[in-house]
C-alpha cells in the first residue's frame, strides 16, 4: 500500500509530495481512516534522559516543522516524534525549488533553511495537540540573527518551548543556515551551551519540572573534532547529543542526477558517516551520556547498527519517506530483540 502512495507522490516534487503526504496523513487522523493501514505501536519501553520511551525509534525533526501534523504521525508507530527546527520569529527558508531525490541511493538533498512558521504557532498546534507520545522540540536560529547573537533566539525559543517538551533539542548542525556550524566548536559551543544550561536551571524551577537538552551535531567533522565536541557537551552538563544532520560530502552520490545540488544529504549515503560519528562519541562519552542516531537508517538491520555503535535510540528521516510506517514497526522490533538478548 505504501510503495503505490508514494510512486503517486514521487510524480511530484520533493516539497509538493512532502506536503501532500503530510496533508493526507491528517485528513486520514481526521476521518478515522488512519488507524485502518497503520499497526499500533511496538512496546518494548527504553528509559534515556529520565524519560520513558514506548519505544526506541524516533521521528527526526524536519518531517514536521510547525507541529502541524503532530496527532497523525504520533499513530505511525513512533517511540517519540520530533518536530521543528523551529525559530523565534516565521521566516520562509531559501528560494525554490530546495528539496531534491536521489533515488539511486534512496537519498535526499535539502536546503530549506529553517522554513517554519515560527516557535509561538508551534507552541499553539502542541496546545491543541492529541498525540500524547514522547514529543521533542528542536530549535534553531532566525536567519537574520548573527551568529554572535545566536544564543539569544535559542534562549528565546527554549524558555517558550519548555513547558511543553518531553526534551528540547538544540539545531547548530543544519549546514542551510550561515554560519551555524560555527556554534558546534570551542570557546563558541562552550559559551552557548553554557548559558543554554543556566535557563534551563532557571526554567526547572520555575516549572517544577526538568525538560533534558540534546545538542545536534554534523557529520562532517574528523575525530578529534567528535571528541572535542563530546567533551565539551559533556562538560556543560547537556543532556543527550543527536548524531547526526545532513552531510555536505557528495562522494557517495557523484555523478548522479542532483547530486551538485547545494545542500545537506541524506539517506543511504550518510549511514557509514553518522555510525562512525556515533561510535567515537560513545567510545568519548563512556555511557555518561547518551547517544541519539540518526543517519541512513532505512533497515532494522541499519538500525541495528547503530545501537551496536553506541546509540541507546534512532530517529528515521529520509529512510521512513522511502520505505513508510514499517521500516518504524521493524527497526523498534529489531531493537527490542537486541535489548531481549
Amino acid at each position: 500500500m505504501y510503495k503505490l502512495a508514494r510512486n503517486i507522490l514521487f510524480q511530484f516534487s520533493g516539497e509538493t509530495s512532502h506536503e501532500l503526504a503530510l496533508d493526507s496523513l491528517s485528513a486520514a487522523k481526521r476521518t478515522g481512516l488512519l488507524s485502518l493501514f497503520t499497526d499500533k505501536a511496538v512496546q518494548a519501553p527504553v528509559e534515556v534522559m529520565g524519560i520513558r520511551f514506548p519505544n526506541a525509534v524516533g521521528l527526526a525533526a524536519g518531517l514536521d516543522k510547525n507541529a502541524d501534523h503532530l496527532d497523525a504521525l504520533g499513530d505511525l508507530g513512533f517511540g517519540f516524534v520530533e518536530v521543528g527546527t523551529v525559530t523565534p520569529k516565521p521566516q520562509p527558508g531559501n528560494d525554490k525549488p530546495r528539496l531534491f531525490r536521489i533515488l539511486e541511493k534512496e537519498a535526499i538533498i535539502n536546503r530549506m533553511g529553517f522554513n517554519n512558521k515560527g516557535v509561538h504557532h508551534l507552541v499553539e498546534q502542541v496546545k491543541r495537540r492529541k498525540f500524547r507520545g514522547v514529543l521533542g522540540i528542536n530549535i534553531g536560529k532566525n536567519l537574520t540573527t548573527s551568529v554572535e547573537d545566536a544564543d539569544q533566539d535559542y534562549l528565546y525559543c527554549l524558555k517558550e518551548v519548555y513547558p511543553y517538551a518531553d526534551y528540547v533539542t538544540v539545531n547548530i548542525s543544519s549546514p542551510n543556515t550561515p554560519g551555524l556550524r560555527n556554534l558546534q566548536f570551542g570557546e563558541t559551543l562552550e559559551a552557548l551551551l553554557r548559558v543554554l544550561k543556566e535557563e534551563q536551571t532557571r526554567l526547572a524551577e520555575e516549572h517544577k519540572r526538568y525538560v533534558p537538552i540534546a545538542v545536534k551535531i554534523a557529520p562532517d567533522m574528523d575525530d578529534d573534532e567528535i571528541r572535542m565536541v563530546a567533551e565539551n557537551i559533556r562538560n556543560q552538563k547537556m543532556d543527550a547529543v543527536i548524531a547526526t544532520n545532513t552531510t555536505l560530502e557528495r562522494e557517495a552520490v557523484k555523478g548522479l542526477k542532483n547530486a551538485d545540488e547545494a545542500g545537506g544529504l541524506s539517506g543511504k549515503p550518510v549511514r557509514d558517516k553518522s555510525t562512525h560519528v556515533i561510535k567515537v562519541l560513545a567510545e568519548t562519552l563512556r555511557g555518561e551520556l547518551p547517544v541519539i542516531g540518526v543517519g541512513g537508517i532505512d533497515s532494522a538491520e541499519a538500525a541495528r547498527e547503530k545501537i551496536a555503535a553506541g546509540a541507546s535510540l534512532v530517529q528515521v528521516y529520509t529512510g521512513f519517506i522511502y520505505q513508510g510506517p514499517k521500516l518504524v514497526k521493524d527497526a523498534a522490533e529489531a531493537i527490542a530483540a537486541m535489548s531481549a538478548k
